[in-house]
């Protein structure tokens, strides 16, 4: 077994270990909603499949906490990363 696929197991189980404790702690008091995302973001270093769920999860985050502050979230793309979203106050300043 080469070192390359000895750390995608690592970190595999590493980060589905912490995602299964997130999934724990909805029941149990604890974090969970920081914990999962944590999981995802150990997966996210090795995994696409993982960082893409990230990105979904850090865009609807976005979108919630836009609506609790009463602004707009647009999507926007600056070139660098797939998937960011933009606040924007949804009334003009006077």
């Amino acid at each position: 077994m080469n070192l390359r696929l000895l750390r995608k197991l690592v970190i595999l189980v590493i980060g589905l270990t912490v995602i299964l404790i997130g999934v724990v702690m909805i029941a149990l008091p604890g974090p969970a909603i920081i914990v999962i995302p944590a999981g995802l973001a150990i997966l996210a270093t090795e995994f696409v499949w993982a960082r893409t769920i990230l990105n979904k999860m850090k865009q609807q985050a976005t979108r919630v906490g836009a609506a609790f502050k009463g602004k707009k979230a647009e999507p926007f793309n600056d070139g660098k990363s797939v998937g960011q979203t933009e606040v924007k106050d949804s009334e003009p300043n006077s």
